[in-house]
């Protein structure tokens, strides 16, 4: 079963994770719901898919009612991300789903409505949830078209999807990275073949090394904190990846 572990906390202003299930079968990828609790109402970021919805929800109402979930945050289109709304919906027909415009065609086909979804522009966005500004920051083409990053300001915390992920093995499930060099080994075949762009990889490292995050929370794997977010960022901009990493047999 999934486990929600907090990982920020501020008066009413936190983060949990739920994350790491032993008993998943090995033909699902294994994914990260985070909840981002003000004022008690939360937002979840890509809740996941149907089939695993039952362990998402199990593992969140032990500490947070489901009822209050109030907005949901989606990276992108993938059945992984979102394709559990419409179950989130029957628990509450009122949620927000905060998505890229270019997929607010494509959503509605997991359920929900035009009402559900709220597009974001290409640049990003103000998210207002209850008593925190958060933003939406572009990640486009890292690995979707119209693809897009959580970022707190406050707890500097960014939700950043697929970028940062790790394909991790059942003898190496921590959920915080404890040895960045060991943990190369499980994310740099993700990266070097789901990340499409070179431009659009130079632009996210520059982007997010601005802001100087303390916690890189990805939709997969182990979540960077510290140093190791730099780490991530300057090993991710060195990395070949797209079609410059990709080796076809001639013709």
């Amino acid at each position: 079963m999934k486990k929600i572990q907090t990982i920020y906390s501020d008066k009413d202003h936190k983060w949990s994770v739920i994350a790491r299930d032993p008993a998943k079968p090995n033909w699902l990828i294994d994914t990260n719901e985070y909840l981002i609790e003000s004022d008690g109402m939360g937002l979840l970021t890509d809740p996941g898919g149907s089939e695993i919805f039952p362990e998402v929800f199990s593992a969140l109402v032990e500490v947070f009612p489901a009822s209050q979930i109030q907005n949901i945050f989606a990276s992108h289109q993938d059945p992984d991300i979102v394709s559990s709304i419409s179950l989130w919906l029957e628990v509450n027909p009122s949620i927000r789903c905060y998505v890229s415009w270019l997929w607010t065609g494509f959503l509605p086909h997991f359920g929900g409505n035009a009402n559900t979804f709220i597009p974001m522009p290409d640049e990003g966005m103000e998210i207002i949830h209850q008593n925190i500004k958060l933003r939406s920051i572009p990640a486009h083409f890292l690995h979707s078209a119209g693809n897009l990053n959580l970022w707190d300001p406050k707890a500097k915390i960014l939700f950043s999807g697929d970028v940062g992920a790790a394909l991790l093995p059942v003898d190496e499930m921590e959920l915080i990275v404890k040895d960045f060099d060991k943990h190369i080994r499980f994310m740099e075949k993700f990266h070097k073949r789901w990340m499409a762009s070179e431009q659009a990889k130079v632009a996210w490292c520059e982007r997010i090394s601005h802001l100087k995050p303390d916690m890189l929370c990805p939709q997969h794997g182990s979540v960077f904190q510290g140093p190791d977010v730099e780490r991530f960022i300057n090993w991710f901009s060195e990395l070949k990846i797209g079609m410059d990493a990709l080796e076809l047999p001639k013709i």
